[in-house]
């Protein structure tokens, strides 16, 4: 599989964060400007580095999602605060059918992990993309899996913060299947761009109303799951169910001294 990891001064994360990507798979870091290092670091670590130089959070992991080759593509932040062998089970339920977009629902092992304004924006998200869609999730987390081609076909225009929101909106409007599980989350490696501080969270918010407010998309028939109805064209929220949450096993996750 390819792992999209979008990157922005991520050196002190990367070592960590590469050395859990499961074997055989390819992590893509797409350097987004950074300056200190993180793509030599990558590149000396073994990663495949694409370079972004249009700032924004959706540039780096379209970019990513443009380089990726493989059928089921993966995107995982590169700060430390998520650890992508978890990945593995998503790419299963999307490779055996069970869903056409899993997430994961992020579970904070510490105050520091997740600020409280962050959740607090993550949540009135949440809620106004269920009266959006009718697809209720708990969580607009990073960690995802889905197919490339029809990600490709959902059209994505966003290339800053509201990226990760407009996929799970237009996936909605395709009708596809979105899973959540839920997964550990850790205080990041490193400074925060967004959830660390208030003006980065208010950006966040702000860019992901607006994709709240567009309408819907012409829909590529490509975008639509295989068992939508003829002409694959549903109503926001129709035919998309969001199953349950299940908790991963994480696996070993190493010191803070080790990371």
């Amino acid at each position: 599989m390819d792992v999209v990891l979008p990157c922005l001064d991520e050196a002190g994360a990367l070592p960590w964060v590469l050395d859990r990507i499961p074997p055989g798979w390819r992590a893509l870091v797409v350097d987004n400007g950074s300056s200190d290092g993180s793509a030599e670091t990558a590149r000396a670590l073994g990663a495949t580095v694409v370079h972004e130089p249009r700032r924004g959070f959706g540039a780096a992991c379209h970019a990513g999602l443009l380089a990726a080759e493989t059928d089921i593509v993966c995107f995982c932040d590169c700060d430390a605060s998520l650890d992508p062998a978890l990945l593995v089970p998503f790419v299963a339920t999307v490779r055996d059918g069970g869903s056409d977009l899993v997430l994961g629902r992020r579970r904070p092992q510490s105050a520091r992990a997740w600020p409280a304004h962050a959740r607090a924006g993550n949540a009135a998200l949440s809620r106004m993309l269920r009266a959006r869609t009718g697809v209720r999730l708990r969580d607009l987390g990073p960690l995802r899996a889905a197919r490339r081609e029809a990600l490709l076909a959902l059209g994505l225009t966003d290339r800053r913060s509201g990226y990760p929101l407009q996929m799970v909106v237009r996936a909605a409007d395709a009708g596809w299947r979105i899973e959540e599980r839920d997964v550990p989350y850790h205080p990041r490696t490193g400074k925060s761009k967004v959830t660390g501080t208030w003006r980065g969270t208010w950006h966040a918010v702000r860019d992901m109303r607006a994709v709240l407010n567009e309408p819907p998309a012409p829909l590529d028939e490509r975008a639509t799951v295989p068992d939508g109805p003829p002409g694959g064209k549903q109503p926001p929220g129709g035919g998309c169910r969001a199953l349950p949450a299940r908790p991963l096993r994480p696996g070993a996750r190493g010191t803070e001294a080790g990371r």
